[in-house]
C-alpha cells in the first residue's frame, strides 16, 4: 500500500515539473488569436449548419405538401 502510494506521489511531482518546465504555453496574444479563429469557425459552421436546415425542411414541406 506504501509503495502505491509513492508512486502517485512521484506521478504528481512528475507532471508537476513537465507542466512547468517543459510545456511551451501560449502568449496572450496567441491566445487571443487562438480564441478568435475558434469564433469565427464556429460562427460559420453554425450558419452552413442553419442554411441546410433551412433547405431540409423547405424539401420536407414540398414533399408533405404534395403527399397529402
Amino acid at each position: 500500500m506504501k509503495e502505491f502510494f509513492n508512486n502517485r506521489l512521484t506521478d504528481i511531482k512528475e507532471s508537476y515539473n513537465e507542466l512547468v518546465h517543459k510545456v511551451s504555453w501560449p502568449t496572450k496574444s496567441e491566445l487571443a488569436n487562438s480564441t478568435i479563429v475558434v469564433m469565427v469557425a464556429s460562427i460559420i459552421a453554425s450558419l452552413v449548419i442553419w442554411v441546410i436546415d433551412l433547405c431540409i425542411n423547405e424539401v420536407m414541406h414540398l414533399v408533405y405538401g404534395v403527399a397529402s
